[in-house]
């Protein structure tokens, strides 16, 4: 697949098979935050990684999914959670642009899992204080961002964004995720 089809197809996924990630998945994703592109090259962002079951249990009532839509629409069942979370942390005594290096980062690293089949949420919906005590997160590191990993069950595309769909996302017949983006011509345009 190219980038440019790696780009247009990796979208936000909510709902997946409970297949593990195997671990060459896994190791892609920590290469992928290793190889990002940083402000000075001071590699600032840190993960951990929560695979183990158990783990991710008690990783799941911490997060919140799908906030345009109803809980019941958006919010995975028993059978659809995630098999793996990633928390991506920001180590504050290192300085620069924490949040720039971070979405950086959070790109390469869906793509890389996106590039073997494996869909992702990017969420910051989530409680900040539970997760750092039951992850050990400890200063100078600094939870940003929780990463929900998996096979997808369920599709998602995009589609034109109108007057009627506004940006929000929405569920078609199929419960299958509808991603209104804006045309080119919209948010483009040539001196």
């Amino acid at each position: 697949m190219s980038v440019m089809e790696l780009l247009a197809s990796r979208r936000t996924y909510r709902r997946f098979e409970q297949k593990a990630v195997p671990q060459d998945v896994v190791e892609d994703i920590i290469e992928a935050l290793r190889l990002s592109s940083c402000g000075a090259n001071r590699q600032a962002v840190r993960l951990v990684v929560v695979n183990r079951p158990e783990d991710v249990a008690r990783v799941q009532p911490l997060v919140k999914w799908a906030a345009y839509l109803p809980p019941e629409q958006g919010t995975p069942k028993a059978d659809e959670l995630p098999t793996l979370y990633v928390a991506v942390m920001q180590d504050t005594s290192i300085p620069g642009d924490l949040a720039t290096d971070t979405g950086i980062a959070l790109a390469n690293m869906t793509l890389a899992a996106w590039a073997k089949g494996v869909g992702s949420c990017i969420m910051g919906a989530i409680n900040k204080p539970a997760l750092t005590r039951l992850l050990g997160i400890e200063e100078p590191q600094k939870l940003a961002f929780m990463v929900a990993f998996g096979y997808p069950a369920h599709k998602a595309g995009i589609v034109p964004l109108t007057e009627q769909t506004g940006v929000k996302y929405y569920l078609d017949e199929h419960r299958d995720y509808c991603v209104p983006k804006r045309s080119r011509e919209e948010i483009a345009r040539y001196l």
